[in-house]
């Protein structure tokens, strides 16, 4: 019996089409009896190794040969979210010019179910296709986000603009107050008094209004006083990245002028 299935392997070989090869390896059901219980044709027991490994070695060839040639395997993983960097790039831009607020990595990554390295490399990309084309626009990083702002050569006419329109701007008090704030936070409003040496309610109120500066919790002294310190909100308004970004003293009034 050894024999005939040693022959049959080699038919198997010979054999280019999967289905004729499984035929070939089929056994009568008295065949299949006698392999099961390790007897040849001669009623001895037989154990050969060398064709039991052939066996194997056919029968797993011949599986694969079904299987490249018939339906592709379930369990494979497919890409999610295949885009192009064109793509990628246009959806971004998109998402940045109705956002009210900058827009994190984060904050992308999570919305189009894409790798954070992805992201800024798109990103990336995005902004210096912005910065060649040279136009009233540039997308920059600023209050943890992306956001799209004017280009600073185009200030001037941008604030002639929003000089003929209605406005609130900050008072003199609040520019001061807020000053003290940007460069002392986080700072109570007895320190402030301190510093300017005039009650500041009026314009602490402001701020808050305006969302410039935020509470930072209670200072851990006599009376436990609020403390407060500037927010996202200024970031954005100053068009910093984040408070090591701050001007000089000397600037930041030139800097707060436009703020209404």
């Amino acid at each position: 019996m050894i024999k005939k299935i040693k022959e049959r392997l080699q038919k198997m070989t010979e054999t280019e089409n999967p289905e004729e090869a499984q035929e070939e390896m089929s056994l009568t059901p008295e065949e299949e009896k006698m392999l099961e219980a390790g007897v040849d044709d001669e009623g001895v027991i037989i154990h050969d190794a060398d064709a039991e490994d052939a066996l194997e070695e056919a029968a797993m060839r011949a599986s694969d040969e079904v299987s490249e040639n018939g339906q592709p395997d379930s369990d494979v993983d497919t890409p999610h979210n295949v885009r192009s960097m064109a793509e990628m790039m246009a959806i971004i831009e998109a998402i940045i010019f109705v956002s009210e607020e900058p827009l994190s990595v984060k904050a992308l990554a999570d919305v189009l179910k894409e790798d954070r390295g992805w992201i800024e490399t798109a990103l990336e990309a995005l902004a210096e296709e912005f910065n060649a084309r040279n136009g009233g626009l540039h997308l920059r990083e600023v209050a943890g986000g992306w956001q799209f702002a004017t280009r600073p050569e185009h200030h001037e006419h941008v604030r002639a603009f929003l000089k003929s329109r209605p406005s609130a701007k900050l008072s003199l008090a609040s520019l001061e107050t807020l000053a003290v704030i940007a460069y002392k936070q986080p700072i109570t409003v007895p320190e402030i008094l301190e510093i300017r040496g005039v009650q500041s309610p009026s314009a602490i109120k402001t701020l808050l209004d305006k969302r410039l500066i935020k509470a930072c919790g209670r200072k851990e002294t006599i009376g436990r006083p609020m403390m407060y310190g500037t927010s996202k909100e200024f970031l954005l308004q100053f068009g910093l990245k984040d408070l090591t970004e701050l001007p000089s003293i000397e600037d930041f009034e030139d800097l707060a002028g436009g703020i209404q």
